[in-house]
């Protein structure tokens, strides 16, 4: 579900035409796991510290 600021009437929604999708499919594998990648890194860096913690912790706890 999209948040909304005090300004939106409406949520902010995010569509593709099929042709978009289509034309998407078509890129090499390699290229869209390099964007999966860079968005990953980009929300690795924006998340605080405090959730990268909890994170790391049950990331290191999940093979006991």
């Amino acid at each position: 579900m999209s948040k909304m600021n005090k300004d939106q009437k409406s949520p902010l929604l995010y569509y593709k035409t099929k042709e978009q999708i289509e034309e998407y499919r078509k890129k090499p594998v390699e290229l869209k796991l390099s964007w999966l990648q860079a968005q990953m890194e980009f929300f690795y860096y924006a998340i605080p510290e405090k959730i990268k913690k909890i994170g790391n912790r049950i990331i290191k706890n999940k093979g006991k």
